[in-house]
């Protein structure tokens, strides 16, 4: 079959509104989501990854983009999960209450690591999801599409 330069033009104009389109829904449909990783008992660095959650909330909020953001901890940075130890405790029940798109993971290997070395049971703050191993953690949100951030 063989089309008139109008036909083609009208072709040619329906497949770039339907790139288009695609394009633009395939960019409304993407979550921003940000894993990150706090390994140290440091409270510099339990407060940096606070910051970097709060600021990154802010700017896709400004955006009007979505934005998933979990917390990763474990190793000596359980003690920013631990209710017993926490320097950030007021901090992140704060967080957890104004914002609904962070979570806090606290890696189980670690707790039982405490736990085995203390001789005595490690509280968690209410906000403290439990996950097998924070390190395989880490890989599976990475494996997701989750930007990976260490401060």
């Amino acid at each position: 079959m063989t089309l008139n330069p109008t036909q083609m033009m009208a072709r040619l104009a329906m497949a770039v509104a339907a790139l288009i389109l695609g394009a633009h829904l395939a960019h409304a449909e993407t979550v921003n989501k940000v894993a990150i990783h706090v390994d140290e008992e440091s409270i510099q660095t339990m407060n940096m990854a606070l910051n970097n959650a709060q600021n990154i909330a802010a700017h896709y909020e400004a955006q009007g983009e979505e934005v998933i953001i979990e917390i990763v901890t474990y190793g000596p940075g359980l003690h920013m999960l631990r209710a017993d130890t926490s320097p950030v405790a007021q901090r992140i029940s704060v967080m957890a209450l104004e914002m609904d798109n962070i979570s806090f993971s606290a890696c189980l290997n670690t707790v039982e690591s405490m736990k085995q070395k203390s001789q005595k049971d490690v509280p968690l703050l209410s906000e403290a999801v439990v996950v097998p191993s924070g390190a395989v953690r880490l890989m599976e949100l990475q494996q997701q599409g989750y930007s990976y951030l260490r401060p």
